[in-house]
């Protein structure tokens, strides 16, 4: 025991919130006697708690810590979800579901879409969105868990819907239980040795000196060791993505349904998000200053919301990019430290995820006394800026793919320049029908083809060997695919009989909800 102790790494978190718990939990768990956990936070600072919505990877990381999917449903009255409704992205009056799953089968070595777009041309395919699985349950606020096997019943996935300032205590209360330790304070100073340049303490607001090893900077916005103390640059990427504003408020439920799926809807100057809770529904209007007034925005979100608002609308300001290196000497930014992108795509808890799962795979070696290995610190920031990047181009995509011509916003986006990155996958859409493969990162070839052929943007040509079938079989085939979801989903129970069904392991649904 002394043995371990003296070779484990002395990791000191800063700021709590969804970051800097989820972090402190995933270190003390994974990390086991490799890594001793403090974390230090202040109860004076908020944190912005309006993420509510996820990606199906959080069911990984849940899964992973060892954390029970009920008890974590019912401590932060999560619900779940099955994908992304998105509206009027395109055109007006026009909406597509990004699903958790695929879109039909591939035939011949040649993926679905290929053939879904040779019969659209002769006029004989369906939507594409009902050769999802994922897809039309969500249109039916249907859900089950999806099988494990290889049948029609496994291809789709899920997420959580869940109230993100209930998050955060609940992985601070896993953590503790894991033996992080718990400081109160306000940090107002950072030491640093004088040789190295790494971090050395955190001194707080009281006088107490906190020391480390390695530093995990989840200070939020602020980034008070990577930005401040350590003056890392900040890529700015508002260019891009405009927004830089977000006007939050939460409000009642009015339908007895919950949907399985958040709903992205696109405004003048922005769009605008609804997630359904078990207890309430989040709502925001995510918009450009340049384009629009605080105060408008946050008429336009009151007069937006279905339900009776709980709270007066919240405004939140940030700036679109992330940081040069996450990792620099010895201290590692984890979410909004390490940097922002909106939540078009519920991609913020991933992020932090993805970063915390990196540091674990890459953490220096207590045997040598923690010692970091500049290759393991490279290796973090490609990757971290290759999963950011990657994001960046496919939330451009959602704004630069439109015909939307009638506010000064969307005449903006429509015609800016977009990265060298994102005009290469564009072109090989285009030209070919193509999806741009990569091994690593998130958002792949369903994720692509929903928003390219959801907001209109079709190929010039396809796949040649669609042509080869006769598009009478390949017709009924695909019929027959769609048969075969139509059974699946009706065999499905609502999403609202699903929870209140599993009530005794989710929490139970609030009065006014129940049956």
């Amino acid at each position: 025991m002394g043995e371990a102790n003296s070779k484990a790494v002395r990791i000191v978190v800063l700021g709590g919130g969804t970051a800097g718990w989820m972090s402190a939990a995933a270190l003390a768990r994974l990390l086991g006697p490799k890594a001793r956990v403090e974390l230090v936070e202040s109860e004076d600072i908020g944190i912005v708690g309006v993420g509510e919505a996820t990606l199906p990877h959080i069911r990984g990381f849940v899964e992973r810590l060892g954390i029970d999917e009920a008890r974590f449903m019912a401590a932060t009255h999560a619900t779940y979800k099955l994908g992304i409704d998105f509206r009027d992205f395109g055109r007006i009056g026009e909406s597509y579901i990004h699903p958790f799953g695929s879109f039909g089968e591939e035939l011949a070595g040649v993926p679905f879409h290929h053939y879904w777009l040779e019969l659209h041309r002769q006029g004989l395919a369906d939507d594409i969105g009902a050769y999802s699985l994922g897809v039309m349950a969500a249109k039916a606020n249907r859900f089950q868990p999806p099988a494990t096997d290889q049948s029609l019943a496994g291809t789709y996935g899920y997420a959580y819907q869940f109230d993100a300032t209930l998050f955060g205590p609940f992985m601070r209360d896993f953590a503790r239980g894991l033996g992080v330790k718990r400081t109160e304070g306000r940090v107002t100073h950072v030491e640093r040795d004088a040789t190295s340049g790494n971090v050395t303490e955190l001194v707080l607001e009281s006088g107490e000196r906190i020391g480390g090893d390695l530093f995990v900077d989840c200070s939020g916005f602020r980034s008070l060791l990577l930005g401040d103390a350590l003056g890392e640059g900040w890529e700015d990427w508002s260019h891009w993505l405009p927004c830089d504003r977000a006007a939050a408020l939460p409000c009642e439920h009015v339908t007895e349904e919950i949907q399985p799926y958040t709903t992205a809807t696109a405004m003048p100057a922005g769009w605008r998000w609804r997630i359904p809770l078990q207890h309430r529904v989040g709502n925001g209007y995510v918009f450009a200053s340049d384009f629009v007034s605080e105060d408008e925005a946050c008429a336009a979100i009151l007069g937006a919301v279905e339900g009776k608002p709980l709270a007066d609308p919240r405004v939140l300001r940030f700036t679109a990019g992330r940081r040069k290196r996450s990792w620099q000497n010895n201290v590692i930014a984890v979410g909004l430290a390490s940097g922002f992108l909106e939540p078009l795509e519920s991609t913020s808890i991933y992020l932090a995820q993805m970063a915390i799962t990196y540091l674990i795979e890459l953490f220096p070696d207590a045997a040598h006394g923690g010692a970091i290995d500049p290759r393991d610190r490279d290796e973090f920031n490609r990757l971290v800026d290759m999963e950011y990047d990657r994001v960046r181009d496919f939330l451009i995509l959602h704004y630069h793919a439109t015909t939307r011509d009638d506010s000064e916003f969307w005449n903006h986006v429509r015609t800016y320049q977009v990265p060298d990155t994102l005009a290469d996958k564009l072109e090989l859409w285009k030209r070919a029908g193509r999806i741009a493969k990569y091994a690593d990162g998130l958002f792949y070839d369903a994720s692509w083809i929903a928003v390219y052929i959801g907001q209109g943007l079709l190929p010039e040509t396809h796949d040649a060997r669609t042509q080869l079938p006769d598009p009478a079989q390949t017709s009924r085939a695909m019929d027959a695919f769609h048969a075969a979801v139509a059974q699946e989903v009706a065999a499905m129970p609502g999403h609202r009989e699903y929870l209140l069904r599993e009530a005794a392991r989710l929490a139970p649904v609030p009065e006014g909800l129940a049956a």
